[in-house]
C-alpha cells in the first residue's frame, strides 16, 4: 500500500467515519453553491448598550454586533445628526465625502488610527460603524479626581512611581510627566503621518479624540471631521480651542494645522491646565494661541523648562505661523529637535521607562477602580 500527498501544506480533518449522511452531503452542496457564487448578503443584528459621546456632529454608541453561534462583537456607531444642515441636500452631500474619507482611512491599517468598518444608511440616517476602542480618551484622563482616587487605592511606594513617572495633581487637572506625554505624542504622530501622506487632515484632534488603549497604545479616534487636502468641505468643523491660528482666521487647513493642535494637547498634558479654557471670544483666543510661545516658560513647569530639547519641541508644533512648524508629523518625531531624540536623550541621562508599559499599567489601575465604583 502506498500514500501519496498532493498538497503537503494543506489542513486535513480525520475522522473515524468516512461516510457522509444525506443531510450532511446537502449541506456540502450549499456549502459548494455558496462559494461559486461569490456574492451574498445579510442582516447584521447590533444592540445599542450605552452612550459613550456627544458633540456637533452627532452622538456615538457602544454597540453590540451579533452573529451566528453566539458571536458577539462590541463595537463603536457613530450617528450623524442632520440638524447643522441646511438642506437634506447638504447632509446627503457631507455624508457621501465623510464615507469616502473614512474608506480610505480604512484602508491605511495604521495601528494608531481608528478602524473602520462601515458606512451605513437607516432610513437616510448615516451612520459609521467603527471599532471599539478599551481604554479611555484623555478629556477623561485629565481629570484631578481620578488621580487622588488612585492614590487612595495604591501603596506609598506605587504612588510615589506614578507620580514621578507617569502622572501627578497639577494645577486644574493632572499634569503627566514629560516621557509618558511624549510617548502619547508619539504614537498619534505616527496616526497622523499615515493620514497625511494620503493627503487627508483630521481636522479636530483634542483630548477627546485621543484613546490610550488597555494596551498602553494611543490612538487617534473620530475622524468625522477628517477631509482630503485637495476635496475640503464647503462646511468646516472643528473645536475653537484646539484648532490652529489659520483655521480659526479661516484660512486654509492642511497637515501643519493638525500638528499645532497636537501641540496643544502636549502642553495641556505637561501643564496641568487647560491652557485657553478662560477665552471667550475668537479675537482672545487668536492673540493667545499667537503669544503661546513666548509664555511656555510662564505656564510649564520646572521640570520642562530646564529641557530645551523639549521646549524647541514643543515651539516647533504650535508655531503661529504654519510654515515655522515642523514641516511634517513624521519630522516632528524624527528631526534632531524631534520626539524621538527627547526619548534618546532620557535613555541617555538613565531617566527612561517603558512607557507603552507604564500607561498599560495605569489604565488597568484605573478600570479596577471604576470596576470597584459600578459594583
Amino acid at each position: 500500500m502506498t500514500t501519496t500527498l498532493h498538497d503537503i501544506n494543506a489542513t486535513i480533518a480525520l475522522r473515524e467515519n468516512a461516510e457522509v449522511d444525506d443531510a450532511t452531503s446537502d449541506l456540502v452542496d450549499r456549502y459548494a453553491s455558496l462559494v461559486q457564487e461569490q456574492r451574498l448578503s445579510w442582516t447584521t443584528h447590533q444592540r445599542w448598550i450605552r452612550r459613550l459621546g456627544k458633540g456637533g456632529q452627532g452622538v456615538v454608541y457602544l454597540s453590540e454586533r451579533r452573529g451566528a453561534d453566539h458571536f458577539t462583537l462590541p463595537i463603536a456607531v457613530k450617528v450623524f445628526s442632520p440638524a447643522r444642515y441646511e438642506t437634506i441636500r447638504c447632509y446627503e452631500d457631507a455624508m457621501e465625502r465623510i464615507a469616502k474619507v473614512a474608506a480610505h482611512v480604512a484602508q491605511i491599517q495604521q495601528d494608531n488610527l481608528l478602524d473602520v468598518h462601515n458606512f451605513v444608511d437607516r432610513n437616510r440616517i448615516r451612520m459609521m460603524v467603527m471599532e471599539w476602542v478599551d481604554g479611555y480618551d484623555l478629556r477623561v484622563l485629565l481629570d484631578n479626581e481620578r488621580v487622588e482616587r488612585v492614590r487612595e487605592r495604591v501603596s506609598n511606594r506605587r504612588w510615589e512611581y506614578i507620580n514621578r513617572v507617569v502622572i501627578s495633581r497639577g494645577p486644574s487637572q493632572p499634569r503627566i510627566r514629560p516621557g509618558v506625554a511624549v510617548a502619547v505624542v508619539r504614537d498619534c504622530l505616527a496616526a497622523l503621518a499615515a493620514l497625511h501622506r494620503e493627503g487627508i487632515v483630521h481636522g479636530d484632534i483634542k483630548p477627546a479624540n485621543i484613546m490610550l488603549k488597555c494596551t498602553g497604545n494611543a490612538k487617534i479616534v473620530d475622524i468625522g471631521s477628517a477631509f482630503h487636502v485637495l476635496d475640503p468641505p464647503p462646511i468646516r468643523t472643528c473645536t475653537p480651542k484646539y484648532a490652529a491660528p489659520e483655521v480659526l482666521e479661516g484660512s486654509e487647513c492642511t497637515p501643519r494645522s493638525d500638528l499645532a493642535s497636537l501641540g496643544y494637547v502636549l502642553i495641556e498634558m505637561l501643564s496641568g491646565k487647560a491652557i485657553f479654557s478662560e477665552m471667550t471670544t475668537y479675537k482672545d483666543l487668536l492673540e493667545a494661541k499667537r503669544i503661546l510661545p513666548k509664555r511656555l516658560d510662564s505656564i510649564l513647569p520646572e521640570e520642562v523648562t530646564v529641557n530645551q530639547l523639549l521646549m524647541n519641541f514643543c515651539r516647533g508644533l504650535i508655531a503661529p505661523d504654519p510654515m515655522r512648524r515642523f514641516p511634517s508629523a513624521e519630522a516632528a518625531d524624527l528631526v534632531e529637535e524631534g520626539a524621538a531624540a527627547f526619548h534618546r536623550q532620557l535613555v541617555l541621562m538613565n531617566l527612561a521607562a517603558e512607557y507603552e508599559n507604564e500607561i498599560r499599567l495605569w489604565i488597568e489601575e484605573l478600570k479596577e477602580l471604576d470596576g470597584i465604583a459600578n459594583q
